[in-house]
């Protein structure tokens, strides 16, 4: 998820004319789904030149053990970076560029996919090399010890990246013993112990098409697209019936684990419990982890100088949870005014007035990250699989006029609960007690300022 910063104000004439659009684009063709020998198939009409085709294999962390983290994520590297069985890698790339066309691939908690980007009139050209990458990859020996030295080359910088370093500690701590403990991009230790031929072996076992969803935005026409993917189908085995969990994170007191570093600040992050993602409470949550990075903001960089990049933020993944992060040099103060705002919050709630504004700022950021039928693809991807809903990613306008400001504080007040604290610095300077208190309740819920009307 974008950190919360992203989304700023707005002229009031593009938000209005972004307030206003039912779909991606007024002018487009209606969008549809269809399925093809058991695989939702979901297809967008650009009305452009450009074709964008992503293919995915959901379950990400859930596909594999703790023991093998990486592993997707390698596999999925070696699909664009290791050639396949009619082409070197040299001659694969080449034969993109002499189009201008583009292929990537990419891993997360939740999925995988693999995307190809062309101009229509190429697509005859790289369509066949999209369907060689996804089912004749050639985890060629030489080129896949390259992208392997290369993962664990990158590991070895994150390390000593605090931010990165504490998000890791969180998801560890918080998800303990389960999916989403686990970082796609694996640990240096658990890469390195991977193999060519042990992630090959892996790739063809999650190459189903029980696990597969594909989503087309471009000119295509159906009867085309019928049969190319249907071609493309049928050389994939139809696999074991496959289900994506939906876990949620619920830790049921506060929790403060630190760990000893030597930072030149310290660094702290707290996981709270979140809305499932096609949950009544999703979209009003939504709202107030992002009316409440504003207020977190103003209250510890602005009001109290306390550090330079405070930040909250909703992971609305299939284990979603909410993220308080800070790197400051006075941890105690830092606590104390956190505890001082969420009681405040939760006593007087979210204004009408912060409610609607902010409903403007996120469909406007919304929109107009969705100008690319790249952007496109992925919106109707991560609806689909996390909310087993694509057409979210078009009727959201409509989907946040129905969210009243009584729900935006519901959603807040219900949530905002335990929290699970990491630490790494300096933990003399950092009372685990003050992170550990009850977390302030609200005695009554806040009463809603707009009319029947208005809302």
């Amino acid at each position: 998820m974008q950190p919360l910063a992203f989304y700023t104000k707005t002229l009031p004439l593009l938000a209005s004319a972004l307030l206003s659009l039912p779909t991606f684009a007024q002018s487009k063709k209606a969008p549809y789904d269809m399925t093809i020998q058991g695989v939702k198939v979901i297809v967008q009409p650009s009305g452009n030149e450009i074709v964008e085709i992503k293919t995915l294999i959901k379950g990400g962390v859930q596909n594999y053990p703790a023991d093998k983290a990486g592993i997707e994520s390698l596999a999925m590297n070696a699909l664009v970076e290791c050639g396949t069985t009619k082409d070197s890698k040299n001659s694969f790339k080449d034969k993109l560029d002499k189009v201008s066309a583009q292929m990537s691939s990419d891993a997360g908690r939740d999925y995988s996919s693999l995307t190809m980007n062309c101009i229509r009139s190429d697509f005859q050209t790289v369509w066949p090399l999209y369907v060689d990458a996804l089912t004749n990859p050639l985890f060629d020996e030489k080129e896949f010890q390259r992208i392997h030295q290369d993962a664990i080359n990158i590991l070895k910088a994150q390390a000593s990246q605090p931010d990165y370093s504490i998000d890791k500690l969180a998801h560890e701590t918080a998800f303990a013993g389960r999916d989403y403990a686990k970082s796609p991009e694996g640990t240096e230790a658990t890469v390195t112990k991977l193999n060519v031929a042990e992630t090959k072996a892996y790739y063809r076992s999650i190459l189903t098409r029980s696990r597969m969803l594909i989503v087309v935005v471009g000119e295509i026409d159906r009867s085309e697209l019928e049969q190319k993917v249907g071609a493309l189908l049928a050389a994939i085995p139809a696999g074991a019936p496959f289900t994506l969990k939906r876990e949620r994170f619920d830790p049921t007191h506060n929790s403060f684990k630190a760990e000893k570093k030597a930072l030149a600040t310290n660094y702290i992050q707290g996981l709270t419990p979140a809305p499932l993602p096609g949950t009544a409470d999703f979209n009003a949550f939504s709202l107030a982890a992002r009316i409440f990075y504003d207020r977190h903001f103003l209250e510890v960089r602005t009001n109290n100088g306390l550090s330079y990049a405070p930040a909250t933020w909703f992971d609305g993944g299939l284990s979603p949870s909410f993220n308080i992060s800070v790197s400051t040099t006075d941890p105690n103060k830092y606590a104390a005014v956190l505890k001082a705002l969420i009681e405040k919050t939760k006593k007087q709630g979210f204004t009408a007035e912060e409610v609607k504004n902010m409903k403007t700022t996120y469909l406007t950021g919304t929109y107009y990250r969705q100008e690319t039928n790249g952007a496109q693809a992925s919106a109707l991807a991560a609806n689909e699989v996390l909310h087993n809903n694509w057409r979210r990613a078009i009727t959201l306008n409509e989907d946040l006029k129905k969210v009243s400001v009584d729900d935006v504080n519901r959603a807040f007040n219900k949530y905002l609960t335990h929290v699970t604290w990491v630490f790494q610095g300096d933990p003399t300077k950092a009372a685990a007690d003050l992170y550990t208190q009850v977390m302030p309740t609200a005695e009554k819920l806040p009463a809603s300022k707009l009319s029947t009307q208005k809302n």
